[in-house]
């Protein structure tokens, strides 16, 4: 029998992306899905482009943000929970899958007051505020990490890995060999860091004669595209640099080593695609999630980690050298890469969401 299904969420890619793996999965079996988002959010671009209904709140954020922006979402807090109640009397959904971020609270909260099913998916660590609050009284708990186990239920929680594209599990083995190539990500709006400090260490490494034994992958951001494009050719090593790159599970296929940020849907394909990696996490994330996440990896084996404010170009020339000069040891990194890669999140989702569903109308 099929239903409706909310997806509750937003604000960035690694909200929204495996929202829509788990939407595309419920489509196929017949169900319908709605998002619920904000209009800041990436999910206004996403979701209709794949065909899926979407409703905006008014709903923004409390944590490193000024206290005017904090103020306002208080203000809002209530008028975003009259929305959720409202929306959810009017589209009676089987369940709810939340996704973190901004939107999720409120839906979620109003869902667990009106007796719908509320199923967490917790791709990082350190689950965020949302997940925190409202952990004790979800359905069942997806999760990428252990770690998070402690803040839901014992028996309602499940690593199930974060729900992505199954392209990333179909990237070959990698041979190591020269000339090695390197793929810079900071995610598609750019890393600042990641951009300067790849920038900065061109020089060293044509100072080192590898200008035939290194080839760049750079994914820089619309913003400073020019100037890191610019640094590349001024530096004559061979490089491929795009603000954006459309085909990510390709530009893994053909790195040897990844240099990037550490939100869970990079580390889910990381892990998917089996590949060695230096994190760098973003400082600024909620509850330093990002953080938590490299050092889960790291201690797996699967990365090597560097704090963002350790990151420069001399430090990325050595971490970088370091390993493209000892093949067996990303081979290993890559091992313990794919250990962590869990096939089927999206399906799995999909069917813990029907399963408490059924049981919510029987």
């Amino acid at each position: 029998m099929d239903g409706l299904y909310v997806m509750a969420g937003g604000g960035t890619g690694g909200h929204v992306l495996p929202g829509l793996a788990v939407a595309r999965e419920l489509r196929r079996r017949g169900h319908s899905v709605l998002f619920v988002g904000t209009e800041q959010g990436v999910e206004t671009r996403l979701a209709p482009r794949e065909g899926f209904d979407l409703e905006l709140l008014r709903v923004g954020a409390l944590k490193r943000v000024s206290w005017k922006r904090r103020l306002k979402t208080v203000w809002e807090l209530p008028a975003s929970l009259v929305e959720s109640a409202g929306l959810l009397e009017r589209k009676r959904p089987r369940a709810v899958l939340s996704l973190g971020g901004y939107a999720a609270g409120p839906v979620s909260l109003m869902a667990l007051t009106e007796g719908i099913p509320v199923v967490a998916l917790e791709p990082n660590a350190w689950p965020g505020f949302t997940h925190r609050r409202i952990g004790p009284f979800v359905s069942r708990a997806l999760l990428c990490f252990e770690q998070a186990a402690g803040f839901f239920p014992p028996g309602r929680w499940e690593l199930t890995g974060v729900p992505i594209r199954e392209e990333f599990f179909q990237i070959p083995l990698r041979i190591h060999r020269s000339p090695f190539t390197v793929l810079v990500t900071g995610g598609s709006q750019g890393s600042h860091r990641l951009n300067t400090a790849a920038a900065a260490s061109l020089p060293l490494w044509v100072r080192a004669g590898w200008q035939e034994r290194i080839v760049f992958i750079h994914q820089t951001g619309e913003r400073e595209y020019n100037e890191v494009c610019a640094r590349y050719r001024e530096s004559g090593l061979p490089a491929e640099v795009a603000p954006f790159l459309e085909d990510m599970p390709g530009a893994l296929a053909r790195a040897d080593l990844v240099v990037c940020r550490c939100g869970a849907s990079t580390v889910a394909e990381l892990s998917a695609a089996g590949r060695a990696a230096l994190l760098v996490p973003f400082p600024f994330s909620a509850d330093q999630h990002q953080l938590r996440n490299a050092e889960a990896i790291e201690a797996a084996g699967a990365a090597r980690l560097v704090e963002d404010r350790a990151l420069d170009g001399a430090r990325l020339f050595a971490e970088v050298r370091s390993l493209l000069e000892d093949p067996p040891r990303v081979a290993a990194m890559e091992q313990a890469a794919r250990h962590l890669a869990r096939p089927g999140a999206a399906r799995r989702a999909a069917q813990v969401l029907t399963e408490v569903g059924r049981l919510a109308i029987c």
